[in-house]
């Protein structure tokens, strides 16, 4: 009895040690990866025709660093495991970005931005101090497969003369394709479809909006219509554009546009953002005490028309106080005329204090210490009205209906980008170690001018092309381990770095 006892004993422990190693094995062995494959992708010649997107435009600038690590050149890298030719790109003749226009720089093409960290009292995108050696006149490189070209908008890519110098002076010409367009009457294009593409990818229409954005909304450089002939409303436009590409028979995958009013150009400037002591908010308040005294003339004498109304004289009050959050001054169009109601009263500016609402260019930040939304009334090129907001997003969903309806109709892999930063912008997105989110410096997904991926945000927008051209030719670049590692690029240059 006893040795059955053990026997017994003896069976149960080894059914439990098995048990147990079956459940807690620490070491098991990977699952091999599938060898990767293009499915029915044919990566032979690979064009990207786009923006400062898909050069690798980062920190305000086009440096060669960026460009090799534009989200083109990390899908080329992998494309070239399976088929996939060599990829050129228009290298810029260093890493310090900008351009001199006949030895000579130009402020609106300066060097790139770095993390400044000896400023007080926080650190700040500088411009490098250094001077571009690219000349934007110097002899042509000709088309490239990176056919990304910064500033471009949708009607920009059929424009003959966009890479023609003389055009320089109208401003119809864009100088980083005047260093790459193979005559000066080509169009980018053209030139794209020179290369004999068999597969592409097109990501254009973010400056289609952002460009109204980035200047306050001021009627300087204004939406694109929608409607309209190609060349001029998007929608024939990009119709025109998916149907150059595909006309030989090329495949390829195309991306929407992310809502511009959600990137760290406009989100990091808050709306008050100005402490004061006392006496500096006397001061201030003194400053406007003509204009609110104004506001409450106007209402006494146009009480009980409607056309002017107390809510909105309590709207337009300027009043600053002794703390830490003081609201910015702007001006608003949006408000009553009140000139144009009674001409006594028309010195009286449409001035009011800015709320949560209300949205702010980056490069504002350098100014409020300088008076700027305090002394000095803000134009409405520093700021995004809720209107004006209103508006880029109608035109942001009006071109995304027509970008997908194209994608799905010319049988293209579709990547949407516009969920891809909103991922980013609510809790972040997780991409090998790292979680990117979009709050400036930090969130490791934009670069220091605010508007544009750093080259590992540029990792992980490959990333996402990849996984839609998965899902459209059957390829398989994310299950068999090949997506882009983000620990393998960088979030910023530093100022040594040449």
């Amino acid at each position: 009895m006893k040795n059955i006892k053990y026997l017994l004993l003896s069976s149960i422990l080894v059914v439990f040690t098995a048990c147990s190693e079956d459940e807690y094995d620490y070491n098991p062995t990977p699952e091999p990866l599938p060898e990767l494959t293009a499915g029915s992708a044919d990566f032979t010649t690979y064009v990207s025709v786009g923006n400062s997107l898909t050069s690798g435009f980062t920190d305000n600038a086009l440096f060669i660093a960026g460009q090799k690590s534009s989200f083109p050149n990390i899908l080329a890298q992998k494309f070239a495991l399976v088929g996939g030719g060599d990829f050129t790109l228009p290298l810029m003749n260093d890493n310090v970005g900008g351009f001199l226009f006949g030895g000579n720089a130009n402020p609106s093409f300066g060097p790139r931005l770095y993390l400044d960290l000896t400023t007080t009292p926080r650190p700040t995108p500088t411009p490098l101090p250094a001077m571009s050696t690219t000349e934007v006149f110097g002899p042509t490189l000709g088309p490239k497969n990176n056919m990304g070209i910064p500033g471009a908008k949708s009607y920009h890519l059929l424009f003959d003369g966009y890479g023609n110098p003389i055009n320089l002076a109208t401003a119809t010409a864009n100088p980083y394709f005047i260093r790459m367009a193979s005559t000066p009457s080509a169009t980018v294009l053209g030139d794209a479809m020179s290369q004999s593409p068999t597969f592409f990818s097109l990501w254009i229409g973010n400056n289609d909006v952002l460009g109204y954005a980035l200047t306050g909304g001021d009627g300087t450089n204004p939406i694109t219509p929608l409607d309209g002939p190609q060349g001029v409303g998007f929608a024939q436009t990009y119709g025109a554009i998916v149907a150059t590409l595909t006309s030989a028979g090329a495949q390829g995958v195309v991306a929407n546009i992310p809502s511009v009013t959600t990137i760290p150009h406009f989100t990091t400037v808050p709306y008050n953002p100005v402490p004061l002591d006392a006496a500096t908010a006397t001061a201030l308040n003194q400053g406007y005490a003509q204009y609110n005294g104004g506001l409450q003339l106007a209402l006494n004498a146009l009480n009980g028309t409607g056309l002017f109304t107390a809510a909105e004289v309590a709207k337009r009050t300027i009043n600053f106080s002794a703390g830490p959050a003081n609201a910015l001054v702007i001006i608003d169009e949006t408000l009553t005329d009140l000139g144009a109601i009674n001409p006594a009263f028309a010195g009286i500016p449409k001035y009011r204090q800015a709320t949560e609402d209300d949205l702010f260019v980056l490069p504002l930040s350098s100014l409020i210490p300088q008076g700027y939304g305090t002394q000095i009334p803000l134009a409405d090129k520093w700021v995004l009205l809720p209107s004006e907001q209103a508006e880029i997003a109608t035109a942001t969903t009006a071109f995304n209906n027509v970008i997908s309806t194209t994608a799905s109709q010319a049988g293209l892999a579709f990547v949407d980008a516009n969920a891809l930063l909103n991922q980013l912008s609510n809790g972040g997105v997780s991409t090998g170690d790292f979680i990117l989110r979009s709050n400036l410096v930090q969130g490791g997904a934009f670069g220091l001018d605010g508007v544009h991926p750093t080259s590992r945000g540029y990792a992980l927008i490959a990333n996402m092309f990849m996984r839609a051209i998965d899902t459209t030719y059957g390829s398989n670049f994310e299950a068999s381990g090949n997506f882009a590692d983000a620990g393998n690029y960088p979030t910023n240059y530093g100022k040594e770095f040449r």
